[in-house]
């Protein structure tokens, strides 16, 4: 009985910190959110209840659409993409360059990973603007310049192109390392058995890897919704509310208008999202792997 006791009391020791963190810098931030939501608080000022007005408040509100619409294209535009990539390179790094030139591949796309997003936002904005080296290239091969960062079309793809560009070394690691703990003995097998490359990655890999495939789409959806000064530094938004997300939403409404009323329930509105988003992949790779 003493024994168990010891046991529960180190238990809970082991993870008071980490709970301790979690609560004051998540928990307790998100309930505070929730609560301002529902008032009109500038700092200044102690927050006035007002009810659901900035809810409706927010309905109405064309630069909360648009922003709305534009994270879910961000989204879409970079989740799919940036976990392709990763899970094709690392497959490809596992099977064929196991020694030092894979190690430097590796390392060589981890670089944007570590990199400051202002300073990877800082250094495509030069890249890209009318012009950078990208323009100048597409002149020395007799095309077009292009816009790339002031025309509507453009401006989303730019800032979807980068962020992949930033974030595919991240997800390379994550989907090597679950490579890596697949037996070599399935591919051997599946070898003599005459399966070919490409059939041991369908029959065996992308299997083998539905967990770690969940946890890369699930960090990169929630990091595509948190997406902010990378936009911010590239656009600002811009042009007109074509690259506008719902952290930028947030921003402008917090630090620019003072209203922290207003941005906790733009805030909530993305938290929920998020939430509903993260259920769906849930539903969807539970029947996957039923």
């Amino acid at each position: 009985m003493i024994n168990r006791r010891k046991e529960a009391i180190q238990g809970i020791l082991y993870v008071l910190p980490s709970f301790v963190l979690i609560l004051t810098f998540a928990v307790i931030p998100i309930l505070m959110s929730g609560f301002f939501s529902f008032t009109q608080y500038n700092v200044m000022q102690p927050p006035q209840w007002i009810g659901l007005d900035n809810y409706i408040r927010m309905t109405k509100d064309p630069y909360v659409k648009a922003s709305l619409v534009n994270t879910v294209i961000f989204t879409i535009g970079t989740v799919p993409v940036q976990t392709f990539l990763s899970l094709v390179i690392a497959a490809v790094l596992a099977e064929m360059f196991r020694g030092h030139f894979g190690g430097f591949v590796k390392s060589a796309l981890f670089v944007p990973v570590i990199a400051s997003a202002i300073l990877v936002g800082t250094l495509w904005s030069f890249l890209l603007n009318p012009r950078g080296i990208v323009n100048l290239i597409l002149q020395a091969l007799n095309l077009p310049a292009v816009n790339w960062l002031g025309g509507k079309a453009t401006a989303m793809f730019s800032v979807c192109l980068v962020s992949v560009w930033k974030n595919v070394g991240y997800f390379l690691v994550i989907y090597y390392a679950g490579i890596m703990d697949i037996p070599r003995s399935q591919y051997e097998a599946a070898k003599v058995d005459g399966a070919s490359p490409i059939q041991c990655f369908f029959r065996i890999t992308l299997p083998s890897l539905k967990s770690v495939t969940y946890l890369v789409v699930t960090l990169g959806t929630i990091w595509s919704f948190q997406v902010f000064d990378l936009v911010y530094n590239m656009t600002g938004g811009g042009p007109g509310t074509a690259t506008q997300t719902l952290v930028l939403t947030i921003y402008n409404a917090a630090f620019k208008e003072y209203s922290m009323g207003y941005a906790s329930a733009v805030a909530m509105l993305m938290f929920l999202f998020v939430l509903l988003i993260n259920a769906i992949q849930k539903i969807f790779f539970r029947e996957k792997e039923v």
